[in-house]
């Protein structure tokens, strides 16, 4: 069985510092690189529709996906 959280605390009983398992300490690692992941993805999307949107505001031609796709094998 797993060891429980335990929390360190100062001389008013304040948390100042937590112990978690290993195991625990793993996953939740694991879960923030995902989360870091879809977040990078995420922006990315978001500032391409933004791109975008500007483009098309000042009338500035896009590279279509046949030209990305070109340049990307190169």
């Amino acid at each position: 069985m797993a060891r429980a959280i335990k929390y360190m605390v100062d001389e008013n009983g304040d948390k100042t510092s937590v112990l978690v398992p290993i195991r625990t300490w793993e996953k939740i690692n694991q879960e923030y690189s995902k989360l870091q992941n879809k977040l990078k993805v995420l922006t990315g999307i978001n500032e391409g529709l933004s791109e975008v949107k500007e483009a098309r505001k000042s009338g500035k031609k896009l590279q279509t996906l046949k030209e990305f796709l070109r340049e990307s094998n190169s």
